[in-house]
């Protein structure tokens, strides 16, 4: 293939989804990386190359070329997968891992790397181009820059697997997904409301069939979960759901992912090993706030001894309130959230399906846009014939306070087949500027319910939420100020200080101030009645000690299972998770549930002994938006410190430094507690 004819290997502004087919995927890799190890070659045998801009700028060069042809492919890789893509796409990604790995142990770069550092006038660089290069360093000595052989391409060896290991959970989890379906009576129908019955709906009607469906996918689960009353579908999909990809369930061995567990589990150990680590988890703990496992540790043990007596209180309650008035005498974990909400609604006299007619997706989104605009003096303008992977797609520009362009991003935000499950931001371009400026991009991808035939895409509280924790991501990468990719937005942001600028953005879906600016009626246009907003608040900590206890549970399993490791153990996944269980769990889930063979986060993403950083992170979230509280929401002096502090800044200097310039002091643990109603815990 003729390489000027290869869309991955565009110079335009934005990927030409039009053009891009997976046989593009391998020849642009090819392409690239043949010319990345020409000029690392030329680099480290040009002796007077070792100044910043004869060194550095080259290598940022080398790596947004790459990053530019290969985010649209992992983009299309998550949200229209296809046989033929996968064909393309692993080979591909394990080329790419065998490269970093190359490129991490290649001594004369970091040799260059490091006589830069050398340098008398390195302390006169300014604090990103300082960063890029301690940055650099580090990531050559994890990479096992000083390795010898047979350890060195050992290493290596060990790379590529992980990443085909990685690539290959992601995909089992997607297909377990896909592959299940039930077809409902019309007594399985019964307690499920209007906007469920359209979702299910359309379900069948996606796979040809008449009447209603329930699938795995996200929005259809919670809503049956929560509100179906015929309790053998809700135990039907509970253990779909909790067993997919595993030994257990209605596709038991089908698409397991037991064995890929044990096998990055033991390679994530050895790798560590090699560099000299005791484990995965100090590896992991190397370029974070936390440092030390203790800490880590300490921090979750601290907030388990908090949350789980209040969690074992509502469990109770639960009990009773499930024995006495629901006629369910032994509460399951497929009764919990179905129970839960019938507790809410009679507490707080409301109910989930009462606030999803005041959020329909355009005036979230409008409302979102106005927020983002008002706090950080920025316009969001949609911008028309931007070619796009699907119809649902759209792509906004942008805009500072002078009218000009310093930013963009695409959305897609509705579940379908063939795109995986959940939300999240990614980087489509990078903030570059090597003679002209490159403007950064990025990518906002849910899984929100559809409109209906008759109605809009209506959301859930939670699913407004999920939308502004995204858009954090998203204005934390647009709004940089670093023109150097790797330090620029959420790149070289310490793992577990990257969430602060998305769970800031939560708080926005919880003040009358801000709900008012798109919480309205898709009907009558009323705003969201003060009646309702007041239940709301009343019933925003219902359940805190509960979804505590999860997320610790999750944050416990990762971080034990790297740190404890034991070759001649194994992972011992489902042991170490009853342990974890043992300590946080108050309603423990069947021996058969196997969530872990499904948690991509950590098995496929990038949270491998770092889940914990969620509620890390949170500490800095509600301690940065308390700034906003005592000043008002939309108060400019603040608005514009936490840009300039916060988000300008990236990883051009450590996260406690920034929150410290921003808040006028180091954060306080407490404002967590505070944030969900358990400071007297």
């Amino acid at each position: 293939m003729d390489k000027n004819d290869n869309p991955l290997l565009s110079t335009a502004e934005l990927p030409e989804f039009d053009r891009i087919s997976p046989e593009h995927v391998n020849p642009a890799v090819d392409t690239l990386l043949a010319d990345y190890r020409e000029a690392v070659d030329t680099l480290t045998a040009n002796t007077a190359a070792r100044d910043f801009e004869a060194l550095m700028r080259p290598l940022e060069q080398l790596e947004d070329r790459l990053a530019r042809a290969w985010s649209p492919v992992g983009h299309l890789h998550g949200v229209r997968d296809s046989a033929e893509l996968r064909a393309a796409y692993n080979p591909a990604q394990e080329k790419l891992s065998e490269h970093a790995t190359e490129v991490g142990q290649n001594r004369g770069l970091y040799e260059a790397v490091q006589a830069l550092r050398d340098r008398p006038d390195f302390d006169g660089l300014d604090a990103a181009r300082k960063a890029l290069v301690e940055d650099s360093l580090r990531g050559f000595r994890l990479s096992g820059v000083a390795l010898e052989e047979p350890q060195r391409s050992r290493f290596k060896a060990i790379q590529t697997e992980l990443t085909r290991l990685e690539t290959e959970f992601e995909e089992a989890v997607l297909d377990a997904t896909d592959a299940w379906s039930k077809k409902l009576s019309k007594t399985e129908l019964a307690g499920l409301p209007d906007s469920a019955l359209a979702m299910l709906a359309q379900a069948a009607k996606e796979k040809g069939e008449k009447g209603h469906m329930a699938t795995l996918k996200g929005p259809v689960v919670q809503a049956i979960l929560t509100y179906a009353d015929h309790r053998g579908l809700r135990q039907a999909l509970y253990t779909a759901f909790s067993t997919r990809a595993s030994d257990q369930g209605p596709h038991a061995g089908r698409f397991d992912n037991a064995e890929r567990i044990d096998r990055i589990m033991a390679l994530r150990h050895e790798s560590a090993q090699l560099l000299g680590f005791d484990s995965a988890a100090h590896v992991s703990l190397d370029d974070k706030m936390a440092g030390t496992p203790e800490r880590v540790l300490g921090f979750l043990h601290d907030m388990a001894g908090k949350a789980r007596p209040v969690a074992q209180r509502e469990v109770q309650e639960l009990r009773e309130f499930a024995a006495a008035e629901l006629g369910v005498d032994d509460l399951q974990p497929w009764d919990m959230a179905w129970a839960s909400e019938k507790l809410r609604v009679k507490r707080f006299d409301f109910s989930d399906e009462d606030l999803k007619p005041y959020f329909p997706l355009d005036a979230v989104l409008e409302g979102l846009f106005t927020i983002a605009g008002r706090v950080f003096d920025i316009t969001l303008r949609p911008r028309e014939g931007v070619v796009a992977w699907h119809p649902d797609a759209r792509y906004y520009d942008v805009l500072d306070a002078d009218g000009t362009v310093r930013a963009g991003f695409y959305t897609d935000l509705f579940a379908r087949s063939g795109k995986r499950g959940g939300a999240w931001m990614d980087v489509c371009r990078n903030r570059f500027r090597d003679g002209d400026l490159q403007h950064p991009v990025a990518y906002l991808v849910c899984n929100f319910a559809p409109p209906g035939d008759d109605r809009p895409s209506l959301l859930t509280h939670d699913d407004v939420i999920t939308m502004f924790h995204e858009f954090g991501h998203g204005l934390h990468h647009m709004l940089t100020e670093v023109d150097w990719p790797s330090v620029g937005g959420i790149s070289g942001v310490e793992w577990d200080a990257v969430e602060l600028p998305s769970q800031f953005m939560e708080n926005f879906c919880w003040q009358r101030e801000t709900l008012d600016l798109f919480a309205r009626h898709w009907q009558t246009g009323e705003t969201l009645p003060e009646d309702l907003h007041r239940k709301m608040l009343e019933a925003r900590h219902f359940h805190a000690g509960l979804f505590l206890v999860r997320q610790l549970e999750f944050a416990l399993f990762d971080f034990r299972l790297h740190l404890e490791f034991d070759p001649a153990r194994g992972a011992r996944t489902m042991e170490v998770l009853e342990e974890v269980r043992e300590e946080v769990s108050v309603l423990r889930p069947p021996a058969w549930n196997r969530f872990p063979h499904a948690f991509t986060h950590v098995f496929s993403g990038g949270y491998a002994a770092g889940y914990y950083s969620y509620l890390w992170a949170e500490v800095l979230s509600a301690d940065a938006f308390a700034a906003f509280e005592e000043a008002g929401l939309f108060d400019a002096e603040t608005g514009a410190r936490y840009r300039r502090e916060i988000l300008a800044v990236g990883g051009s200097r450590s996260a406690l430094d920034s929150f410290v310039a921003f808040r006028g002091r180091e954060p306080q643990p407490d404002a967590l507690l505070r944030s969900y109603g358990l400071e007297a815990a």
